[in-house]
């Protein structure tokens, strides 16, 4: 019988002629000066349908699908309310040829009756030469179905306005020259779903999707509209007839996944719902896409929706569409008599006269609104091509559907509130999305909405929704946020998937910068263990105010006016025996290099400079050599007058006259200056920044190169080993001659102080090193100067009978009996 049934419609449809195929009473048929082509789906074959020839599909024997026969209604409505209007489309009346499209694959009878003229179509005839009546179509409701038929219409540019195919392609003008929508795209139902993910912190979702180009375009959209976000996509997986629904939530539980997303039209929830009951998934979060949110079926399957979880979805505003009640209840009072007979072309038979007008009003109200908005636009569109008016419309006017595309794109006018008008791409720029929740009881209740055009606006009221989790909103994550300081460190493919690794000292951790890291602080700042931000190092160095540099400073004046004190005693008693045996003469430029060389004290306080560092070592590296070379004369001359003079009588007698202490003295002084400039030329003191020694504070310093300051300490060196062979070789010297003893004293306590200091620059490194510096230096310089000149001044002026030539001169015969024997 089936076959019987396919012979008639595919006879019917090619033999016989479309143009006898009107039968008035027929809800799918009606005359009119202009004809709107319509394809709803008000029965769906089955995926799993398989043939082995071709054949006819009858779509009436296919499930039935309830909202989309009250959408079917809707556009009967509106036509005839179109036609009862003295506004738009005067004395002009509407009619419409509809066609159940209950396949995307082979059923194309109805869509070849619309375009065809006379039962032919002739694709190769001229332009606007036998068109059919149809000037538009509104439909299809599924993206595949439209993606199908939609060739067929762009051919001659005929407008199809679809009510809901929402997938990306069809916004892509160069495929689909005549394609529009008053449906939002799948793009702006991800960007919804999307914003209630952020809203409530979920970051490990699953998303479900149907197996056809509208749940893989929407699986698309959100794995690129979470790319570089915090959100995960934990898995997905396309649902058919074929699913294997225990194995995907199996999957699901073993991955931790609390939030589900499903993309998918109505008929696939229905089957992914019933498996959810027998399987018994509870306690998760269900996001819904709009083509199923406001489904009364599905709410109704799902009995104890508590124990299922909690259900938020996407939706279209339930609007009222004023008198469309009336309409249901007008005709479902009327008697109808739905037989073979009635039927003059395949598709357009229902076989469901039984339904109540309850039953077709309480039906999903969803994309009532786009089919509405889809038939008022196409009137609009013929309103203004016709010219129409007060007094009618002009009736001289041909209208081609390319016309009414032309008018459709220009759409500017109100329905319900709303401005109707379309993109270059003819997307539609009106139509908030409404955010729903599936209460307990079977109700729906709207908690938020989102508005795409004008000003843009997101909101959920939170308090509504009853979760499953004792009013708490539940989480889903692969791993729980990190505590504040601490780093992410990802583990596996997914980035929602980490340790957490707590940030040492010297870095921070900045969740909005990046999280997966732990960011060095600049050289200027610190941070402790676990930081989420830097602070500024304290800068330290020692003042000119500082009390350590008052009391070096003062130290070091006192040394000047001690060594000025010294050089007027000294020329006062110039002529006595301790003075010259002292050094005469060179006792004066002792005191004044060690004056001169208390000059680098003064700049080891204040912020740290070049000038200021290179004053630093300077004056004391000169100065100071220049007081060693005076004692390694001192000491060379005692020695020599006492044991070499006799021995080597003409080196004796060069050095006496040729003035040879004057002479190394003076080649000490250039040497070392020259030592002193190449070493500042090739690598000059600079100021430095510690930022090791103590994390919280940078200790402003001079930067030395030791090893090209090297080259400065060969002289001081090399004069400290000289004293101490001359002063070994003058040990047995008479005590008022024994000068050498005098300078080894000094040169011990000069090594001392050195030794102190290197071990306190070891131990400690902070802003007080430097006054330590300063005070080795003056520690350096008194050391001589107490020790050497003191005891010379405590003689001169205490001890005045031992300064005098008898005294002298009976120490030295004692020395030359004693050598003698």
């Amino acid at each position: 019988m089936t076959h019987i049934v396919a012979y008639l419609c595919v006879l019917g449809s090619f033999l016989n002629g479309f143009d006898q195929c009107t039968v008035p009473e027929s809800e799918f048929q009606l005359e009119g000066d202009y004809l709107i082509g319509g394809l709803f789906d008000i029965h769906q074959v089955n995926s799993s349908f398989y043939h082995h020839r071709p054949e006819a599909i009858d779509c009436s024997s296919a499930p039935f699908i309830l909202s989309s026969y009250r959408r079917f209604q809707l556009m009967r409505f509106s036509v005839e309310e179109i036609n009862n209007s003295t506004k738009l489309l005067p004395n002009v009346s509407l009619g419409y040829e509809i066609f159940d499209h209950c396949t995307d694959t082979v059923n194309f009878p109805g869509p070849l009756n619309l375009i065809s003229v006379n039962g032919l179509i002739q694709p190769l005839e001229e332009p606007h030469k036998n068109l059919s009546k149809v000037i538009a179509v509104v439909g299809t409701y599924t993206s595949p179905q439209a993606r199908a038929v939609a060739p067929l219409f762009m051919m001659n540019l005929i407008p199809m306005v679809s009510y809901g195919a929402a997938s990306s392609i069809f916004s892509r003008r160069q495929i689909y020259p005549s394609f529009m929508r008053t449906v939002h795209a799948s793009k702006d139902v991800t960007e919804v779903i999307f914003s209630i993910l952020m809203e409530f912190n979920w970051k490990w979702v699953a998303f479900l999707y149907v197996d056809d180009s509208y749940g893989i375009d929407g699986l698309q959209l959100f794995l690129k509209k979470i790319k570089d976000t915090d959100i995960c996509l934990a898995y997905n997986k396309a649902l058919d007839h074929y699913s294997d629904y225990k194995a995907i939530f199996k999957q699901i539980n073993a991955q931790n996944v609390n939030v589900i997303i499903v993309f998918a039209p109505e008929w696939t929830v229905e089957e992914l719902m019933k498996s959810v009951k027998q399987i018994n998934v509870t306690n998760k979060v269900w996001i819904a896409g709009d083509a199923w949110s406001l489904n009364k079926k599905i709410r109704d399957q799902i009995q104890g929706i508590k124990s299922i979880g909690t259900v938020l979805g996407v939706a279209e505003p339930n609007m009222t569409i004023p008198g469309f009640r009336e309409f249901i209840y007008s005709f479902k009072a009327q008697t109808h008599c739905e037989n073979a007979k009635q039927q003059k072309f395949c598709n357009q038979i229902c076989h469901c006269s039984s339904l109540t007008a309850e039953e077709i009003i309480d039906a999903d109200p969803s994309f009532s609104f786009p089919v509405y908005s889809a038939v008022y636009s196409i009137a609009h569109a013929l309103h203004n091509i016709l010219q129409c008016g007060a007094d009618g419309c002009k009736e001289n006017i041909t209208v081609y559907p390319h016309m009414v595309l032309t008018e459709l794109r220009k759409s500017n006018f109100t329905l319900l509130n709303q401005t109707v008008q379309f993109d270059e791409n003819g997307e539609p720029m009106f139509g908030p999305y409404a955010i729903v929740f599936w209460d307990h009881d079977g109700s729906i209740h709207e908690v938020g909405y989102y508005n795409f055009h004008g000003s843009f606006d997101f909101s959920i009221n939170s308090t509504i929704i009853k979760w499953h989790t004792a009013d708490q909103v539940p989480t889903s994550v692969c791993s729980t946020e990190c505590d504040v300081g601490y780093k992410k460190t990802q583990y596996g493919i997914h980035k929602c998937c980490f340790n957490c690794t707590i940030c040492p000292n010297g870095t921070y951790n900045n969740i909005t910068e990046d999280p997966y890291s732990c960011i060095n602080c600049n050289n200027t700042q610190w941070s402790e263990e676990g930081s989420t931000s830097c602070s500024l190092r304290v800068v330290e160095y020692t003042p000119f105010t500082d009390i350590w540099a008052i009391g070096i400073m003062v130290g070091a004046f006192i040394l000047v006016f001690i060594s000025l004190a010294l050089s007027v005693l000294f020329a006062l008693n110039y002529n006595t025996p301790v003075v010259k045996s002292a050094g005469g003469p060179m006792c004066f430029l002792i005191l004044v290099c060690l004056s001169l060389s208390s000059l680098s004290v003064f700049f080891y306080f204040g912020e740290p400079t070049v000038a200021f560092c290179i004053l630093r070592y300077l004056p004391f590296l000169l100065f100071f050599t220049v007081c060693l070379a005076c004692f390694v004369v001192r000491s060379f001359q005692i020695v020599c007058i006492f044991k070499i003079a006799a021995q080597i009588p003409k080196l004796h007698s060069w050095w006496m006259k040729y003035h040879g202490q004057w002479l190394f003295i003076t080649v000490a002084f250039v040497t070392q200056a020259i030592f002193l400039l190449i070493n500042y030329i090739y690598a000059p003191p600079s100021s430095k920044m510690d930022i090791y020694w103590n994390p919280k504070k940078i200790i402003l310093d001079c930067d030395i190169d030791f090893k090209a300051a090297l080259i400065s300490l060969v002289l001081p060196l090399l004069f400290c080993f000289l004293c101490f062979v001359f002063s070994y070789m003058g040990k047995d010297l008479p005590k008022n001659y024994n000068e050498a003893k005098a300078i080894t004293f000094c040169l011990l306590l000069l090594i001392l102080t050195w030794i102190i200091f290197a071990t306190g620059s070891i131990l400690y490194q902070g802003k007080y090193m430097q006054p330590l510096q300063s005070l080795a230096v003056l520690s350096s310089l008194y050391s001589f100067l107490l020790w050497y000149f003191f005891p010379k001044c405590y003689i001169i002026i205490f001890q005045p009978q031992k300064n005098t030539h008898c005294y002298f001169q009976n120490l030295i015969q004692s020395y030359t009996k004693t050598i003698s024997q």
